[in-house]
């Protein structure tokens, strides 16, 4: 990154700007109070970085090794000044924030009907965001593919649905873009685009997230490093869109043997993500664990390991969802898990 001297002018940091894009990179310009600080975004290798440093205007060119930079906590401490965690605000709900955020609501959408019953029991049982699924991934093409696969007029239905449900019960709401054919429309409609774990490695995906402006909710895919999840998120904050919510939601099991759960999730991440980014963490234990039996103590121990909130799927019927009945809980279920996660937070933190 290239730091800016404190009186630098906007000239000056204009010819650094073109004088770096002239070696195929793209300028990342963050813009403090007091700092400026340019990132280069690209391959780096041609870049005559000991040219840049003398420059009118620059104070220093420091290296950060890691791949994933712009969101690391070096780049942000730089910058700010200070180690400080990034808070999302989506009307009026912080994420990332002091008290985690509970995020809940129905796999797929199945009725203007269902989603606002759910949306009501999931606000008076203590959520904050409520998500939705309209464009579904499924492993297998026979499988329901959500509302919106069924045609522009359902998807902008479904949509409109999910948005009524928002502003009826005052909670941001939020669902999965497929693809990149979706998320102008998408965009139109919700406060927070997902970007689910299967779609983790597409990175026209990630950077056409990043250019909504919208706050990005990113799931780790089943079979990433951390290293590459991260990177991975560095698509989205390329754009100019640090708003991102990473999400732990389990890797593949490892071993012969009988696995007893849909994935394995991964709770050491948690801390690790946090040490190296400045981004929120949530854990969505739902799709992780894949049995609702298991939801609430993953759901404990993920706030006890440090998650800035969870992701959980909620009906109020769970045996007549029409996407992963086997990990659906009830609200009132959410209502419990909600309140002995308050409790877990308020001793591990001391609060």
């Amino acid at each position: 990154m290239i730091i800016m001297k404190k009186d630098a002018t906007q000239a000056e940091i204009a010819n650094v700007v073109s004088e770096a894009s002239k070696y195929g990179v793209r300028c990342d310009v963050s813009r403090g109070e007091v700092l400026t600080i340019i990132g280069l975004v690209g391959d780096e290798r041609r870049v005559p970085f000991a040219r840049l440093e003398v420059m009118p205007g620059v104070k220093e060119v420091r290296m950060i090794e890691t791949p994933y930079k712009l969101i690391s906590r070096e780049y942000n401490e730089v910058f700010r000044g200070k180690d400080e965690s990034r808070v999302i605000k989506v009307k009026g709900v912080e994420i990332g924030g002091i008290e985690p955020v509970y995020i809940a609501g129905p796999c797929a959408i199945e009725s203007r009907a269902q989603l606002m019953r759910i949306a009501e029991e999931v606000k008076c049982a203590g959520a904050h965001i409520l998500r939705g699924g309209i464009f579904k991934p499924r492993s297998s093409v026979h499988s329901f593919q959500g509302l919106g696969a069924q045609g522009a007029d359902e998807a902008r239905e479904a949509l409109s649905w999910l948005k009524e449900a928002g502003e009826c019960f005052e909670m941001p709401v939020l669902t999965e873009a497929r693809g990149e054919s979706q998320m102008d429309l998408i965009a139109e409609y919700v406060d927070i685009v997902q970007i689910g774990a299967r779609n983790m490695y597409e990175q026209d995906l990630l950077g056409y997230a990043g250019r909504t402006g919208k706050p990005v909710l990113f799931k780790r895919n089943f079979g990433a490093s951390v290293e590459e999840f991260l990177s991975s998120s560095e698509y989205v904050a390329a754009e100019g869109n640090r708003d991102i919510i990473l999400c732990e939601r389990g890797v593949l099991p490892v071993g012969k043997g009988k696995s007893f759960t849909r994935y394995t999730l991964d709770l050491a991440a948690v801390p690790a993500i946090k040490k190296e980014t400045y981004l929120p963490v949530i854990v969505d234990p739902s799709h992780a664990t894949g049995r609702r039996d298991l939801i609430k103590a993953m759901s404990a121990a993920a706030i006890a390991a440090g998650a800035g909130g969870l992701a959980i799927e909620v009906h109020y019927s769970p045996a007549e969802s029409w996407v992963d009945a086997q990990q659906a809980i009830t609200p009132s279920e959410l209502a419990d898990i909600i309140d002995t996660c308050r409790k877990i937070h308020k001793i591990t933190t001391g609060g």
